[in-house]
């Protein structure tokens, strides 16, 4: 009798502590969360993107309403492609109960061009996002090996002339 109620408090523990690491651990919207939500002109929820509110790798620093976010390249071109399709997108607040409206239009505040992609905004969403701006790897690891400006056995190379 007691194994089992050993067992079952064993199912019972670990069914509440898997799904909410689980879902946190999969990237679900958490209180305190903010995205940029698309909705249809019925006010139902379309798509979101995450936006953060620190610094990460790969991330490009824009303003919403005067408040600072970082965001994905892919983000902005699907803002700008919601829009298109008549989406209403606004940046929105996850306050643990529901979500929060905080800032309207979105796409008339931040463009690609402001984080300057010279490319269309379909185009970027079928891009590889660390292939939209700037070098490709290749050419990273190539400038790696550069030398430093004025060092003159590298201006003397085969390859220089």
């Amino acid at each position: 009798m007691i194994k089992c109620l050993k067992s079952r408090l064993v199912l019972f523990l670990f069914g509440i502590f898997i799904p909410i690491g689980a879902s946190h651990s999969m990237g679900l919207p958490m209180p305190g969360d903010f995205y940029l939500i698309a909705r249809n002109d019925g006010g139902d929820f379309t798509g979101s993107h995450k936006i953060f509110p620190k610094q990460t790798d790969g991330l490009y620093e824009v303003t919403y309403c005067g408040r600072s976010y970082w965001v994905r390249a892919h983000t902005i071109a699907w803002t700008q492609v919601a829009v298109e399709n008549r989406k209403q997108v606004r940046v929105e607040f996850n306050f643990g109960k529901g979500w929060r409206p905080i800032c309207e239009n979105p796409d008339q505040q931040v463009t690609l061009a402001d984080i300057g992609v010279t490319r269309e905004a379909r185009e970027v969403l079928l891009t590889d996002e660390s292939k939209i701006k700037g070098k490709n790897r290749f050419s990273v690891i190539s400038d790696s090996f550069a030398a430093e400006k004025g060092n003159s056995s590298v201006e003397g190379s085969y390859h220089r002339k």
